[in-house]
């Protein structure tokens, strides 16, 4: 389930990069249509498709987190996370609506898209370390190095990093591995769309 979620995350993000221009503008025209024509399951059935699809990938991802750090965490802990994140984002759509004083929402979507690819990593790292506990994938050296006595990866700061960013203090080279290609891959497609996004931009008048 976590190398599930992993791949919902990225497909989300890449999929926002590309559609998320317009992707207003057409909900928008979409919704008068049918309430111009009258069709009003038309709109009911959009709003039920967009709040399963939202809703499954939000059971998805925070089964796949939960599973991931269920050794570590508690379900008090995981409560109050949750609380705290509702209240960060009320505070941030309110900065938000204060018309890009503080925050536009260019920068804010950049900010989203770099923390959901942080977690995809850190999700894809807590599913191999499964994978190879289980026996199923080899962990090749493990560990590759101990930076345990700079940065533990069980309390503080390094903590927060293994559970947001996927660190780890005793890495197996298959994950060190498989987050490396996981940046490099992530990395070069972003940067296709966005090249790709600029020449259309430049030929469409």
């Amino acid at each position: 389930m976590a190398l599930v979620a992993c791949a919902l995350v990225v497909q989300m993000v890449l999929w926002m990069k590309t559609h998320g221009r317009a992707l207003k503008g057409e909900l928008e025209s979409g919704a008068q249509q049918s309430l111009r024509t009258d069709s009003w399951w038309g709109l009911l059935v959009l709003v039920m498709i967009a709040v399963a699809r939202e809703g499954s990938e939000t059971v998805v991802f925070l089964y796949g987190t939960v599973s991931a750090g269920a050794e570590s965490g508690s379900m008090l802990l995981l409560a109050l996370a949750g609380v705290g994140g509702f209240l960060a984002a009320l505070v941030t759509f309110w900065l938000l609506q204060l018309g890009g004083k503080l925050i536009t929402w260019q920068r804010f979507f950049m900010l989203t898209e770099f923390l959901l690819l942080l977690l995809a990593g850190a999700l894809l790292v807590g599913g191999l370390d499964h994978l190879i506990s289980l026996g199923v994938v080899p962990p090749l050296i493990d560990p590759v190095w101990d930076s345990s006595g700079l940065l533990s990866d069980s309390s503080g700061i390094g903590k927060v990093l293994a559970d947001f960013a996927g660190y780890r203090a005793y890495p197996a080279l298959i994950t060190v591995v498989a987050l490396l290609v996981y940046w490099v891959t992530v990395l070069v497609v972003l940067r296709w769309m966005n090249t790709r996004a600029e020449r259309m931009r430049v030929v469409t008048p």
